[in-house]
């Protein structure tokens, strides 16, 4: 009985890690998706869900199967490839349908158990102006209300495609604002706002498109935009918008995962000690290739301007050792201090790894 419950058990540990890559083939970005109130006059709305393909294969939508003829689907027609980005469209229309909803679409691909199931949701007014809820939206920018100052896009990938963010925003003011077409952004960012004019005390969207592949740049990114309006108060507004650049690495099957390069740090952690205002201080970190293929160094980051890091060769062959220079000038700062150093390279389970040191700046 022992004998059998140890085969079950060991059995029950082989399906997991197979159950769990098999859900995360189709990466959507959001399974639900709440439109808020929405006016039954104002015509059909429309959410587009992202999907990424993480397999190592082709992947094709059959068909999405909506739960109610009043939501109208559409998707990606042509196979998406490895790596690449499809979607999944819902259009909603409020007309004679006041009151809360729910709504399903069921999309199948031709993978195995490639079923997923999509929500939209909202509530729909007969009001020929919206009133918004305000739940979350905490900052006041002349008249228009937003949940944060900046817009932050998360993760984005070096590569040549636009992950998009939508970002909710109210008119609290008593009288419509108007948003120019044009928008001062960099070559990387694209803006569109919804609707061009929103009414006093409606909900419109900021949709911020973001080229990761445009910007070419490690690490946590900064930039700025500026919107015109009519607002009476602060018609000119201007928004930070952030991101982490990655490379992107798709899916590859266990053999060709074994040959890949690999970086194994020595120390993870570094303690400097006690150092005196006027004190530069340098340390080096050994890391190793233990991978089959070169290990390329992308980038190094420090996550302070007091902080910089160098290595002293970007390529290294597999079983070959290197170092990371790390030089930390405390300039006016005192007490205790965390820092860090972000290391981008071609190491595909770990793309990104960082090690930290502490030190005390008497």
């Amino acid at each position: 009985m022992m004998k059998r419950s140890v085969i079950i058990f060991l059995a029950a540990l082989l399906v997991v890690p197979v159950v769990a890559q098999q859900v995360n083939q189709l990466q959507f970005r959001e399974e639900t998706y709440d439109f808020g109130i929405i006016a039954e006059n104002k015509g059909p709305v429309t959410h587009e869900f992202v999907f990424t393909n993480n397999t190592s294969r082709p992947v094709t939508i059959l068909s999405v199967q909506p739960s109610c003829g009043c939501t109208t689907p559409g998707w990606s027609k042509d196979p998406v490839p490895p790596g690449q980005s499809g979607y999944i469209s819902a259009s909603f229309d409020p007309k004679g349908r006041p009151g809360s909803f729910a709504k399903t679409l069921q999309v199948t691909s031709d993978l195995e158990n490639g079923q997923v199931i999509l929500q939209i949701k909202g509530q729909v007014t007969g009001e020929e102006t919206v009133i918004a809820d305000e739940t979350g939206f905490t900052f006041l920018y002349g008249n228009l209300k937003l949940k944060t100052r900046s817009f932050n896009m998360g993760k984005a990938f070096l590569k040549d495609e636009y992950v998009v963010r939508e970002y909710p925003v109210i008119n609290k003011g008593s009288k419509p604002i108007t948003f120019e077409s044009k928008v001062t952004s960099p070559k990387h960012i694209r803006v569109a706002i919804e609707p061009q004019t929103l009414n006093a005390g409606a909900k419109g969207l900021i949709r911020i498109s973001y080229n990761g592949k445009l910007k070419n740049q490690y690490g946590f990114q900064s930039d700025n935009i500026e919107i015109v309006t009519n607002d009476e108060v602060d018609p000119l507004k201007s928004f930070s918008v952030l991101a982490t650049i990655e490379d992107f690495f798709p899916a590859v099957s266990a053999d060709e995962l074994a040959k890949a390069p690999q970086l194994s740090l020595s120390a993870t952690s570094l303690d400097f000690g006690k150092l005196s205002t006027n004190n530069r201080i340098v340390r080096e970190v050994e890391f190793t290739n233990t991978g089959k293929k070169p290990l390329e160094i992308r980038s190094l980051q420090g996550n302070c301007s007091c902080v910089s890091a160098s290595v002293d060769k970007k390529s290294i062959k597999p079983g070959e050792k290197a170092n990371i220079t790390v030089t930390f000038d405390p300039q006016d700062r005192k007490g205790s201090h965390q820092k860090a150093v972000t290391i981008y390279s071609n190491d595909p389970r770990n793309p990104v790894q960082r090690f930290t040191f502490m030190a005390y700046i008497d």
